[in-house]
């Protein structure tokens, strides 16, 4: 079973789309293959994320639930997805 990510983002932020690729190197260090990222325009989205519980963008929900509301650290979403991994019996080493 995959992890799912969902990365909430307004189309006009280049900050964000740098921070998204940094943060998606950390599915690579860890295994691609046991995470399903989706990165989804909020506008575009928007009953999604009201259904999350978004306010605003960037934010980023891991398995149907709002994790972090803004982006996290690349530390901090290395060390949530190793716990689920760690959770789900998968190895979160490579």
């Amino acid at each position: 079973m995959k992890i799912q990510i969902e990365v909430f983002a307004a189309p006009a932020c280049s900050q964000c789309a740098q921070k998204r690729q940094a943060l998606r190197a950390v599915t690579e260090e860890l295994g691609a293959d046991h995470f399903d990222w989706h990165e989804l325009d909020l506008p575009e989205n928007i009953e999604r994320a009201v259904e999350l519980g978004v306010l605003s963008p960037p934010s980023l929900a891991i398995d149907a639930e709002l994790v972090f509301p803004a982006l996290p650290t690349m530390q901090r979403l290395r060390a949530e997805l190793a716990r689920r991994l760690a959770r789900h019996g998968a190895s979160s080493t490579r």
